[in-house]
């Protein structure tokens, strides 16, 4: 039986009148009490969070490893603007801080917890805007090559066309289809993603549509595929270059006619999961050389989206790395400020040909090894830091990587020190003075009427 904590009138209102979040649990961690705003914010009725367990309600960043309030209450002490992240009803990403304090009775006795939030959705927008960045669920960015993608994505995300979307191996296709699918009326719909080429050919056709229980020696029973539990969501079809043309053909005519077949059944199911295609491959010459049909070709690609390399868009690298830092600190319930300059010219310098996936991999190794406040070069992954420090003094190839970056950086802004500056990371007068430091040539365009 669920204990719900007595409260005065006047606090009753007070707490119903408050901008932020707030929640009590009693000491099996059962919800007792639950406010108007922390509805809004979490996208939970009340109703349906009474009773429950807090961690299936307010499901935080820092649940399952640094849960703040079980820290309060082991502690005694309370916790203050906590930083981290919720996901909402909707499964959206909402960034808060939080606050915590034990709950006594009026002999004293700790009875609970209590918990204080507050959305900063808004400031984090602000903060984004004011640093020129833009993001869209876990894509986040601000270089030039990627605005386009940003602009465009609500309209795509409004309409239901299917989409293409190309890119090397870890630039982030699924991470786009997923903003898109958040983003688009079918978000309280499955989003389902299917890798075409990690599933065998002959088990390929099954996994998409479906098997009808004795359809093939094994099939006792049954079971949908990946269409059916797509239904009035999203369907990823990621690396659909790698698709035998037996199966391009039965796709096809899913695309076409809108229903499908189950092995081993002659009856047309209905199908309106909309279709997002990933591939790392070009699909056009896959086309001219009669690997992939074209008339498929053409029902996938209505809408095309390019994702591009981390190579070509540097200037994200100290943005991401900013990005992964906060979101392994929420989890872990650390506080490492970020990395160090030498961290941050080798990560510059190096090619990342597994592109945002390997960054993403490079930071994570490194905050598992950093036990101070910032992540220095002897933290990253041996390759990384290796190939930089063979064969020469640490200390000069640092020097020469991060000039590289920073020419690097002024030759995509076209001379555009603000930007540059911006793009690195940096306050424009720390680029200057590593210009002096390093002896860099500027370029002889300043880049200035560009903004």
């Amino acid at each position: 039986m669920v204990r719900r904590q007595p409260r005065s009138a006047p606090t009753e209102i007070i707490l119903e009148s408050i901008s932020d979040g707030v929640f009590t649990v009693d000491l099996e961690w059962r919800i007792t009490s639950f406010n108007r705003a922390a509805e809004e914010i979490t996208g939970i009725p009340r109703r349906e969070a009474i009773g429950r367990p807090c961690s299936e309600v307010f499901r935080a960043s820092l649940c399952e490893g640094a849960c703040a309030l079980r820290r309060t209450l082991v502690s005694g002490k309370p916790l203050v603007n906590q930083p981290c992240f919720i996901v909402d009803g909707d499964g959206r990403r909402i960034p808060i801080s939080i606050s915590t304090a034990l709950l006594r009775d009026a002999s004293g006795q700790v009875v609970g917890g209590a918990e204080t939030f507050r959305d900063l959705t808004v400031v984090e927008e602000l903060r984004r805007e004011l640093e020129g960045r833009f993001q869209i669920g876990e894509l986040v960015s601000h270089s030039p090559s990627m605005r386009r993608i940003f602009e465009i994505l609500p309209a795509i995300a409004e309409s239901d066309c299917a989409v293409l979307i190309e890119g090397e191996t870890g630039t982030g296709k699924e991470l786009l289809a997923r903003a898109i699918h958040s983003a688009s009326p079918r978000r309280r719909g499955p989003f389902v993603a299917v890798n075409c080429s990690a599933i065998p050919e002959t088990l390929l056709e099954a996994e998409l549509f479906g098997v009808r229980a004795g359809a093939f020696t094994g099939a006792d029973r049954d079971r949908e595929g990946r269409f059916a539990a797509a239904q009035a969501g999203t369907l990823l079809l990621d690396e659909i270059g790698e698709l035998s043309t037996a199966v391009q053909v039965k796709l096809l005519r899913v695309l076409q006619e809108r229903s499908y077949e189950p092995l081993g059944s002659n009856a047309s199911l209905p199908t309106d999961a909309r279709i997002i295609a990933a591939t790392n491959r070009d699909l056009r010459e896959l086309v001219r050389t009669g690997s992939f049909r074209e008339d498929l070709f053409y029902r996938i690609n209505v809408v095309r989206l390019e994702l591009p390399p981390l190579r070509r868009r540097r200037e994200d690298i100290p943005l991401l790395i900013e990005h992964f830092v906060s979101a392994l600190n929420c989890r872990q319930g650390r506080h490492v400020s970020g990395v160090s300059p030498d961290a941050m010219a080798l990560l510059m310098a190096h090619d990342w040909p597994g592109n945002v996936r390997e960054l993403e991999n490079a930071i994570e190794h490194a905050f598992v090894l950093c036990r101070g406040q910032r992540i220095e070069p002897r933290h990253l992954p041996d390759p990384l830091f290796r190939r930089v420090s063979r064969g020469a003094d640490l200390a000069g190839r640092l020097r020469a990587a991060e000039a590289e970056a920073i020419l690097e950086a002024l030759r995509r802004n076209h001379g555009n020190r603000q930007a540059a500056a911006r793009a690195l990371g940096m306050h424009r007068a720390t680029l200057f003075r590593k210009v002096r430091k390093l002896g860099v040539a500027l370029p002889d365009e300043d880049g200035r009427h560009r903004g």
